[in-house]
């Protein structure tokens, strides 16, 4: 594919491309599966959860756990994440420091995440990228999860631009759907756990972060 506009604004993906939490969630999460005789691939995972949006319950249900037992296994799971997040946030994925400060100043920059504001506020506590965007979106109770594109609607109106003129950063099927809904052009750069995804309709698919600067500083 090939880019319509200049590129005026880049919207980034939280997990998986600014930070390595999806890596923690598996396997706190694969823990708990085990807990219920259950295993959790990373093909699994990675296909079913951060590729077509199934919840764990969801999951584990098709594996045929009993909601009596899977319930406050995966409330405890979800609480211990929280508490791991603040605990020993996640690292910064590589590249990421560097690849936004060349583009501070040059591109308008965002953050759209479907991730919760306490969970984004726990992983960047240390982190030092949130005062270089622009606008970060984040999600809640009330807001659709990618792939809807409401996320990226949001962000289009407060950073005040049309979607052809920004470009998306993805690591997933369904954050690249919730782009392309919006009518963004994305750019996805998959990790170990969604690189079996189909990424069918990017503008690029590559393996670093860094490789974003040449769809943008051209």
């Amino acid at each position: 594919m090939k880019r319509r506009n200049r590129v005026q604004a880049v919207l980034w993906d939280n997990d998986g491309i600014l930070v390595d939490s999806e890596f923690v969630f598996y396997e706190i999460t694969r823990a708990a599966f085990a807990t219920l005789g259950l295993e959790l691939t990373k093909e699994t995972w990675g296909l079913e959860f951060l590729g077509e949006g199934k919840s764990s319950r969801e999951i584990a249900r098709e594996m045929g756990a009993d909601p009596a037992a899977y319930r406050p296994i995966l409330e405890s799971r979800n609480a211990r994440y929280r508490e791991l997040l603040w605990e020993n946030p996640p690292p910064v994925r590589s590249q990421v420091p560097e690849t936004l400060r060349r583009l501070s100043g040059r591109v308008k920059l965002g953050i759209v995440t479907g991730c919760h504001r306490d969970q984004f506020d726990a992983m960047h506590r240390s982190s030092g990228l949130p005062g270089l965007f622009d606008a970060i979106i984040t999600g809640g109770d009330h807001k659709e999860p990618k792939p809807d594109p409401g996320l990226y609607l949001e962000a289009l109106e407060v950073l005040g631009l049309p979607a052809g003129d920004c470009i998306a950063v993805e690591d997933t099927k369904r954050g690249l759907l919730a782009a392309v809904n919006a009518g963004i052009d994305c750019v996805v750069v998959p990790t170990e756990l969604t690189r079996m995804q189909d990424f069918s309709g990017a503008l690029a698919v590559e393996n670093e972060i860094s490789a974003v600067l040449k769809h943008v500083l051209q």
